[in-house]
């Protein structure tokens, strides 16, 4: 009997192996307990190619998918405390939160790693070029600051825990790795690390690097989303075909706005003999 080749053995395996991304929406909407819908929904993240931004799930989203939403702010507060994922108040002009794994926020960009002190301070693994690029683009006014990543990583992130935090506790939390200057929160800043409070300057709410192009996609998604809804005749659509449109105004796919949305109570589904239908909850 001939031995099979490698690339042989590796399309049988493929073939085999059920993929997540690609289990229909209508056999998949509800999920038993949070843990479950957040894995689930992490492994359907949509695929980009211009966008670095690690796999996150909304609330909303959750609220679609586990029926009891109590219970999945219960579980959701369970899982921050024991530093099993991190929420993020997106800046959306609604009342968004974004949840993310913690192992995915930590290697977010990889930015934490890429601009290190063993690789930018020391020059380790990188040429002359590549440092100076990767001090441009957090704008570091000097390249030892950007041992404030550093820092953070290690002394911000796992002691608050919180979607915010104020000006002194982040200097606070810090300043157990060195003195502070106001060219480290720059940074931060600059690397999307952290944004500034309208309501408050001196507060600081915790961000997801990159995501802002994603936040965009997100507002304009659900617009084109709800428009095409109200434009069928009595607003409604089976979910089996509803969820195999493309948008054109947003990266995240159709799979990620319909949760959103039935999460945040603007579309509803209707159990019929023929399948789900979504319908447009509010006009």
């Amino acid at each position: 009997m001939e031995n099979e080749s490698p690339g042989r053995r590796k399309r049988a395996r493929d073939e085999e192996a059920p993929q997540d991304d690609s289990l229909s929406l209508e056999d998949h909407l509800t999920f038993s307990d949070t843990m479950v819908a957040l894995r689930i929904m992490r492994t359907q993240f949509p695929k980009m190619e211009k966008v670095s931004v690690e796999p996150f799930i909304l609330r909303s989203q959750l609220y679609s998918s586990v029926k009891d939403r109590t219970q999945v702010d219960r579980e959701l507060e369970s899982l921050r405390k024991e530093k099993v994922l991190r929420i993020f108040k997106l800046n959306t002009g609604q009342d968004d939160q974004a949840v993310m794994f913690m192992d995915d926020y930590l290697k977010q960009g990889d930015l934490l790693r890429r601009t290190s002190p063993a690789t930018i301070v020391s020059g380790d693994n990188l040429s002359g070029e590549q440092m100076d690029s990767a001090v441009k683009r957090v704008k570091a006014k000097d390249p030892a600051d950007v041992v404030v990543f550093e820092w953070f990583k290690m002394y911000v992130i796992t002691s608050n825990l919180d979607v915010g935090i104020g000006h002194h506790e982040l200097c606070f939390l810090l300043s157990s790795a060195g003195n502070v200057k106001d060219d480290h929160i720059s940074l931060l800043i600059n690397a999307g690390l952290v944004t500034r409070q309208l309501a408050d300057s001196d507060m600081y709410w915790f961000s997801i690097p990159n995501i802002g192009s994603l936040l965009k996609g997100l507002s304009q998604g659900r617009k084109e989303l709800m428009s095409f809804m109200k434009r069928r005749k009595y607003k409604e659509m089976m979910l089996a075909l509803l969820e195999k449109k493309r948008l054109r105004f947003s990266q995240l796919d159709i799979r990620f706005h319909l949760r959103d949305l039935i999460g945040a109570g603007l579309l509803k589904t209707v159990e019929t003999p023929t399948g789900l239908l979504v319908r447009v909850a509010k006009d």
